[in-house]
């Protein structure tokens, strides 16, 4: 099935859920939720981006690889070289790359993929892509 993304708005998307990531790690989401919701969040973001870098791109893979990225990701948090936790340590890198390996992390980047993929084909964003 050929499918094609407007571009404007998972460019608004994106910013919308980096915004709400963001708010995540405020007092105004409760502590239960809190260590899982910008896990969730970070891996929207990314399957945002990638269906704004490949418009025609299948959802199927666009949530593989937003996935996988972000299971890479946690996974680099094993290495911990003095010049790579020197980018941790900048506010920015330790937003990128995390800090610390944790299995749960890998479950919340699992949902927030298949999140993505639900919004894409049952939710909202399924009227919005010509297909």
């Amino acid at each position: 099935m050929d499918l094609k993304r407007n571009r404007i708005l998972y460019l608004a998307l994106i910013i919308f859920t980096i915004g709400i990531g963001l708010m995540s790690r405020t007092s105004f989401v409760p502590q239960s939720v809190l260590p899982y919701l910008g896990d969730i969040l970070y891996t929207l973001m990314f399957y945002f981006i990638f269906g704004f870098l490949f418009p025609e791109m299948p959802r199927a893979k666009v949530a593989m690889i937003s996935i996988g990225l972000c299971f890479l990701i946690e996974i680099s948090q094993l290495y911990q070289a003095d010049w790579i936790n020197e980018l941790r340590a900048n506010r920015l890198g330790g937003l990128i790359l995390g800090f610390g390996f944790r299995w749960s992390d890998l479950l919340c980047y699992t949902m927030g993929g298949l999140w993505g993929y639900g919004l894409e084909t049952y939710g909202p964003l399924a009227k919005s892509i010509r297909k």
